[in-house]
């Protein structure tokens, strides 16, 4: 768009640029410049627009751009203009991720490059390789308290073996997703180290308070996230004799947004990782950017505007790679981290489905899908260019951020719903046979969370203690029965990794005195290659487990209805224990898939002249398209066996 004004200013800047960026040949970065500058000036302006630098800012914004775009390889500049070109390129079914430690999977990034052919052999060919950077050791928040923005821990390797990865999944066809922190530092940091040494440069990047009046009026209205390991949201730092706001720890220090000289350094880091072989950048805690006096400090409207600005000035430099939005928050919410508008307001292009996923746990621990139902139904519509990150266990715990509306229409007390889901998960429960712990317990609300391995929650570890097959089938029938979903909702399926082979709690974490104090560590495992390799001989969990994904993941992409593109549709069928839903062909017309979830333990009707009378589905001979087996009918009742799921088509149409 042009503008006069911003355009204008542009001019100046371009005259202004240091003469080593202005010699290089930069057409592609000066055109994508040229259209997205309104809208960089615009943001930046409402931002920034009242300092008296503000000119002089906008110049060193621009000049970061540039320096990144010249130090942009030529492979990934051609990639840059292909995912142009195919700009819905990431909405393909083709995709299936993987979240994992390096350390914890493959000891370093050698190792992990060596394990490349065990990804591509289950299916997964996009890896979220979790936090490598520097970070002190016994004070690093699972690699997310970061000390050094541009060097990995030399526990993990070097930047040139992360480089090494990078090329070698692009080889495979495998998409990179790394993390950059954005909403704080490690107290070890060097700019936090600056501001400690009085340095008032580096104190105007955090929130620092030379008392308790001002730290006083934010507690008000903030609420605390990790109340049992980290009360309150500032912490005093005696050298400086002043007060820092560290709302996850007392050594991560929030760095302050309003200052422009932070946006700029961390769009630098963003678009220094994405010049390192990242396809995908996911943005961590982006819900926490901005803060305000009598607010939340979440989800504030400035908030959106910086990742709105971040997402314009990386398509300027690095227009291939994508955003994931990690804001865990309520889904109205969530979908705001999308952006208003896919082409003038854009924000993340991906954005994690918590909420889905703490409803499936739900559907376990209850045995019906009735707030699976309706809280689906209460999902937000998203925007037509941007998909869900869906998964059924992560690094972090279990939230049951579950609307209370929600709860109470399925006619349940919200508060007593969330301790009889923590009593389930962490087996205080009668009859049940999980093995989860509570974590973040908030004595004052009451309020807790999950800790728990996808296999030890759905009753495995119980099952293999008892040595009892009929409790194994059935643990092994709900791990199963969690990913299909993931598979076919809509979006990315992000498996985590160790679930692949049933990997159980590992309590190991209790002898180590730097995270003893952090259940989640029970599920951030380090892989048992010997354990893994039994996924090779027939009958053993394992092999049950990676062999019913793998098939789970071929059968996926090679269904054109699994792509995302807002074709599926809830289907009510009047059985609480059944979760139905269509997937259609967004590029063929009647060319549908039928997925049928049964969350019970027992079988389950669903009468197929229903949904064929409500428009839904011509059925004819129904085929199962993960097990190619036709299901057992009886007359027009299709029978769902417990726990099971079907990916149905008409074979009429095949």
């Amino acid at each position: 768009m042009y503008e006069q004004v911003s355009h204008s200013l542009l001019n100046r800047i371009l005259d202004e640029l240091k003469p080593h960026i202005r010699k290089r040949d930069l057409r592609h970065f000066y055109t994508r410049l040229g259209a997205n500058f309104y809208a960089i000036h615009s943001l930046f302006h409402h931002l920034y627009g009242k300092r008296d630098d503000f000119v002089s800012q906008m110049v060193r914004l621009v000049e970061v751009m540039a320096t990144q775009y010249i130090a942009r390889d030529a492979e990934l500049k051609e990639l840059d203009i292909a995912r142009e070109q195919n700009h819905n390129w990431f909405l393909d079914q083709e995709w299936v991720g993987m979240a994992l430690y390096a350390d914890g999977f493959s000891d370093n990034l050698e190792g992990l490059r060596s394990r490349l052919g065990y990804l591509q052999e289950l299916g997964v060919n996009m890896l979220h390789v979790m936090p490598i950077l520097e970070c002190p050791k016994g004070a690093s928040d699972g690699g997310y308290a970061v000390s050094d923005f541009r060097n990995v821990d030399a526990r993990i390797g070097t930047l040139d073996q992360l480089s090494e990865l990078g090329r070698a999944m692009r080889q495979r066809n495998m998409l990179l997703t790394l993390d950059v922190v954005v909403n704080h530092t490690s107290n070890e940091h060097e700019w936090a180290t600056q501001a400690r040494a009085g340095n008032t440069r580096y104190q105007d990047y955090y929130y620092i308070f030379d008392n308790r009046d001002v730290p006083d009026m934010f507690e008000e209205t903030m609420p605390e996230i990790f109340p049992e390991t980290s009360p309150g949201n500032f912490t005093y730092d005696a050298s400086m004799q002043k007060w820092v706001m560290t709302v996850f720890n007392h050594y991560q220090w929030d760095l302050n947004y309003n200052n422009p000289a932070v946006f700029i350094e961390m769009l630098d880091i963003i678009l220094f990782w994405a010049n390192r072989g990242a396809d995908i950048v996911r943005l961590d805690a982006v819900a926490f950017l901005w803060k305000k006096i009598g607010t939340t400090c979440q989800n504030e409207r400035e908030a959106h505007l910086i990742l709105q600005l971040m997402k314009d000035c990386s398509q300027v430099t690095a227009p291939g790679v994508l955003f994931i939005a990690e804001a865990i928050v309520a889904p109205v919410e969530i979908i705001k981290y999308f952006g208003e508008d896919a082409i003038i307001a854009k924000e993340c292009e991906i954005a994690y489905n918590a909420t889905f996923m703490a409803l499936l746990w739900e559907a376990v621990a209850t045995k019906n899908a009735k707030l699976l139902n309706q809280g689906t139904r209460s999902l937000p519509d998203k925007l037509d260019r941007a998909t869900w990150l869906n998964y059924v266990r992560c690094h972090d715990d279990i939230g049951l951020g579950f609307d209370d509306n929600d709860i109470a229409s399925c006619n349940y007390q919200p508060l007593a719903h969330r301790r009889f889901l923590v009593d389930y998960f962490t087996g205080a429960y009668d009859n049940s046979h999980a093995r989860g712990q509570p974590f973040g317990r908030n004595e004052k609300t009451g309020d807790a969370r999950i800790s728990g391995s996808l296999a030890s929650l759905a009753g495995l570890e119980y099952a293999l203690e008892k040595n009892d097959p009929q409790a194994i089938d059935h643990s092994i029938d709900v791990i199963l029965l969690l990913h299909s979903m993931i598979m076919s909702f809509g979006g990315i399926p992000l498996l985590y990794y160790g679930d692949e082979i049933g990997t159980l709690n590992d309590d190991t974490y209790q002898f180590d005195e730097t995270k003893a104090h952090d259940n989640r560590w029970m599920h951030r495992p380090r892989i048992d290659w010997d354990k893994a390799e039994r996924h090779r001989r027939h009958g053993t969990v394992e092999q049950r487990i990676f062999d019913g994904l793998k098939r789970m993941i071929a059968v996926r992409k090679s269904t054109p209805a699994f792509a995302d593109y807002n074709n599926r549709s809830l289907i009510e069928t009047g059985n609480p224990h059944l979760f139905v839903f269509m997937r259609s062909n967004p590029f063929l017309q009647n060319d549908n898939v039928l997925v049928v979830a049964n969350f019970d333990g027992s079988p389950q009707a669903l009468t197929l002249s229903d949904l064929s009378n409500r428009g839904h589905f011509e059925f004819g001979q129904l085929r199962d398209l993960y097990s190619g087996e036709a299901p057992r009918q009886f007359k027009d009742q299709l029978v769902i066996p417990p726990y099971r799921f079907y990916w149905l088509s008409d074979t009429r149409l095949y």
